[in-house]
């Protein structure tokens, strides 16, 4: 065993250390520059962020609201995985559905300005897409909008609901669409010839 393989294994990732190595590496009022960290990978931790965006921990919700903000600020997606991230160490956790909730909105000029579960905001638009899929089988829709690197936040039934009556029709690929602008981009929402 090398002296590296020994010091990888060594690394218990637990809830502690991770958010003293995040204070350490925490700027005040910046989110870490987790994507250009490429610590060690240390394992899976039992961490689960809900689809409701409650954050768990060893299947316990994470009561701290500012330990759950500072979490989401080590929080990085390869590929299909999530990760917390810090410049001594990288740990897997479980993200159900987006890491993110979008709570909120408030029109901003021709911007619609999300604020999260966590306290991010961002304005739609180029840099921020919003993008709605449907479940195959029901057809039910699920909004999304991209809050940081690649990170994206699952827009709450309320918020959805008023973000519809922000919507208009616009012709987009060569068809009518029903959707919204936003910071100078239209985010098309569902066929306007199906909505009746």
């Amino acid at each position: 065993m090398t002296k590296r393989d020994a010091q990888h294994m060594a690394v218990k990732p637990d809830m502690g250390g991770l958010a003293a190595s995040a204070r350490a590496a925490a700027k005040p009022g910046a989110i870490p520059p987790v994507e250009t960290w490429d610590p060690p990978f240390c394992g899976d931790i039992d961490m689960r962020i809900a689809r409701d965006g409650t954050w768990f921990y060893q299947g316990t919700p994470i009561g701290r609201a500012p330990l759950v903000r500072l979490f989401s600020t080590i929080l990085r997606r390869d590929g299909d995985a999530y990760f917390l991230v810090t410049p001594a160490e990288k740990v897997g956790i479980t993200v159900e559905d987006a890491p993110f909730v979008a709570v909120d909105f408030d029109r901003e000029g021709d911007a619609l300005v999300f604020v999260t579960n966590v306290g991010d905001r961002a304005a739609a638009g180029p840099d921020h897409p919003i993008r709605v899929t449907r479940d195959a089988e029901t057809g039910e829709p699920a909004p999304y909008v991209l809050i940081r690197r690649n990170l994206e936040a699952l827009i709450d039934r309320k918020s959805f609901y008023r973000l519809i009556d922000e919507g208009e029709t616009r012709a987009h690929d060569g068809a009518q669409w029903f959707g919204v602008a936003s910071g100078g981009a239209f985010f098309p929402i569902a066929p306007a010839d199906g909505l009746e």
